[in-house]
């Protein structure tokens, strides 16, 4: 097993709350619940599940954007929940993040010289020699021509604009990305493009990635290890392949089973319309038993904890699958 490089135990977030001028409880929203990972150095771990389940506020916090409510981050051993809260320049040499919209995320105002220069100058302290270096590698890093440095975000499609988010997380020199859904918002053609430059990149830098997406598939295909979120919390965890294969978890199952997968017709959703839990008024008991057709009622009356269910796998569950073995052809 390779070192432990980031760990969270207990990560909360929690929107809203506290009190008005005449001392009505305001609601609050509850994003992320008592997260407990550990990211290995090399590896890449998913992070999946439905949208509003959690996983861009887990990663926010995992790069000082979001202030944790409760719980803490250690980095390589060192506590960093203070950085986090107080200092995202404190976690931005070690992990960076690369967003979603890969135009919107950069300044509209300024050329790609400006924008991959700025990580080199507040981080690093790079002066103008070293900086022409560093910014001729991370373009022949992400297969770009040089003369893009000096034309704005417009000028770029989808995946060229990608390319240049990539390259800004890379110009801070950091050991950990943060990829929330990186290839959602392109082409097929040319997620493909992007997932094998990662794949290169990974090598060529002995990076570590955490890899956030709806799309089974991609995950599937990318990562080493894959957590499964479900209203704010971790349900299962377990090796991609052990994972994809026998999921453990009913929601997982679910998850799976709802994917569309090449050669295989139709789709094994739900009956009827699911709905979230009331993120202003968590359940007591399992978030997921209204929906779950094995809950018992002590899924009602009590919150099951993460638990090794055997070797390389957790799972929040009391009546879990047993040797569901996944369909995936037809």
């Amino acid at each position: 097993m390779s070192e432990t490089t980031l760990e969270t135990q207990g990560l909360t977030r929690i929107f809203g709350g506290g009190r008005t001028l005449f001392g009505k409880q305001k609601p609050e929203v509850h994003a992320v619940q008592g997260v407990d990972l550990k990211l290995h150095e090399g590896e890449t771990l998913g992070i999946v599940g439905e949208s509003g389940c959690g996983k861009s506020t887990l990663a926010r916090m995992l790069v000082g954007l979001d202030a944790p409510t409760e719980g803490t981050i250690h980095l390589k051993g060192e506590d960093v929940t203070a950085l986090a809260k107080g200092s995202p320049r404190g976690l931005a040499r070690s992990i960076q993040y690369v967003f979603q919209d890969p135009v919107s995320s950069l300044n509209p105002r300024k050329t790609i010289r400006r924008i991959l220069e700025s990580p080199m100058r507040h981080l690093l302290g790079l002066d103008a020699g070293n900086r022409k270096q560093r910014l001729d590698e991370l373009m022949d890093a992400v297969s770009l021509r040089r003369e893009f440095l000096d034309r704005y975000p417009h000028e770029f499609s989808g995946g060229q604009a990608q390319r240049i988010g990539i390259a800004r997380a890379l110009a801070a020199e950091a050991d950990i990305l943060v990829l929330d859904e990186p290839v959602s918002a392109l082409d097929v053609s040319v997620q493909a493009q992007v997932l094998n430059l990662l794949d290169d990149l990974k090598a060529r830098f002995g990076l570590t990635y955490v890899f956030i997406s709806h799309d089974l598939s991609v995950v599937e295909s990318v990562s080493d290890r894959v957590a499964v979120m479900y209203f704010g919390r971790i349900v299962e965890e377990a090796a991609s392949k052990e994972l994809f294969a026998r999921p453990c978890h009913p929601y997982t199952r679910l998850l799976f089973d709802s994917a569309p997968v090449p050669g295989k017709k139709g789709l094994r959703g739900e009956k009827g319309l699911a709905e979230l839990p009331d993120p202003l008024n968590p359940p007591p008991g399992c978030s997921f038993a209204p929906r779950c057709t094995r809950a018992e009622a002590d899924c009602q009356a009590k919150r099951p904890p993460l638990e090794t269910k055997d070797e390389g796998r957790r799972a929040a569950c009391f009546h879990p699958l047993e040797n569901a073995v996944l369909e995936r052809t037809a």
